[in-house]
């Protein structure tokens, strides 16, 4: 087993190099987020997709679409509004008049790399539109299935603050989103140096570090990273305590309306595993399940009145959470 560990190690430190290399390429525009770009490579490397939550004008668009660059695929970004259509995302059937026959004409979710940008501003069934490409990666088009280009990414973004004219993302939505990201204000030196960058004549365009194949090569390295079964299991309990919180002395069952689905189980044991990777390590300890954990779990317990009346939050549950289960 020490042998294999120390070749995980060996191939996690080569591919945590890759993964900091576009780390330092979206810090040259993007400044003091690194805790939320560290959670987009972690879900970059996972397979999984990120709702990225923030109010407006603190470079969510903009943090994305550095990203974006740094690496060698496509990108589309999609505008969410209330007039969208499902067509306008997945694409249409057009009869050809000339030759008497329909062809297919796709869509922006075509791309490996998709913004969509204020996700909660278009209605129900544009949202649904994205569930069989977030869970699928496939789409169908009056009856055709098409396949996505791999790797597919949805980086979604929403403002909290603005609830007029908006449609809350169905819950079997929110579920798909590996993380749920909170994004803030950055620091008083930090929005100096934005000042400095964006109002001073500062032009760096981002480089492109790193390939689509080498980023699928990072997806399967991440799960033959090793999480031994006290690590799994402690992953489970950290779920099952949103769901029966008196079981692991919680006193929270009057705020918890449903707890994690599965879903969170497996995102769990992956984003500690992508974390570990991104920390140059080929196994997973309980502090990569820790990081993780609130990006996981935050979308997918959800409150009851009594909580929302009380001010208590779904971080706040997570917290206690974190504290009562017992680290392996």
């Amino acid at each position: 087993m020490d042998s294999e560990i120390e070749e995980l190690n060996r191939k996690a430190s080569k591919y945590s190099e890759q993964l900091n290399n576009i780390k330092n390429e979206v810090k040259k525009t993007i400044v003091g987020q690194d805790e939320v770009i560290e959670r987009l490579l972690i879900a970059l490397s996972a397979g999984g997709h990120v709702l990225l939550e923030g109010v407006p004008g603190i470079a969510k668009t903009l943090t994305i679409k550095t990203l974006s660059e740094c690496i060698d695929t496509d990108f589309s970004r999609i505008q969410f509004t209330p007039d969208l259509l499902p067509s306008d995302i997945v694409g249409t059937r057009i009869y050809n008049h000339q030759n008497g026959e329909f062809s297919t004409v796709k869509g922006p979710i075509f791309a490996n790399f998709i913004l969509a940008d204020e996700i909660n501003r278009a209605p129900p069934k544009v949202q649904s539109a994205l569930l069989e490409a977030m869970q699928e990666y496939q789409v169908t088009i009056q009856g055709s299935t098409f396949p996505l280009t791999n790797p597919f990414f949805v980086l979604a973004t929403e403002n909290p603050i603005e609830s007029e004219g908006t449609y809350p993302l169905p819950e079997a939505q929110v579920d798909r989103f590996m993380l749920k990201v909170m994004m803030t204000y950055p620091e008083l030196e930090d929005e100096v140096t934005v000042l400095d960058r964006f109002t001073g004549g500062y032009t760096v365009r981002p480089e492109k570090v790193i390939s689509a194949d080498k980023i699928i090569e990072i997806r399967r390295f991440v799960k033959e990273i090793y999480a031994e079964s006290e690590i799994k299991k402690y992953c489970a309990s950290l779920v099952d305590a949103t769901r029966n919180p008196g079981k692991y002395g919680i006193d929270a069952a009057n705020y918890i309306s449903c707890g994690a689905s599965p879903r969170a189980s497996i995102y769990l044991v992956l984003g500690a595993k992508a974390h570990a990777l991104l920390m140059g390590r080929g196994y997973v300890t309980p502090q990569d399940v820790k990081f993780i954990a609130p990006d996981v779990l935050r979308h997918r317990i959800l409150l009851t009145y009594e909580a929302e009346a009380e001010g208590v939050t779904s971080d706040d549950l997570i917290e206690k959470i974190l504290q009562s289960v017992t680290v392996p």
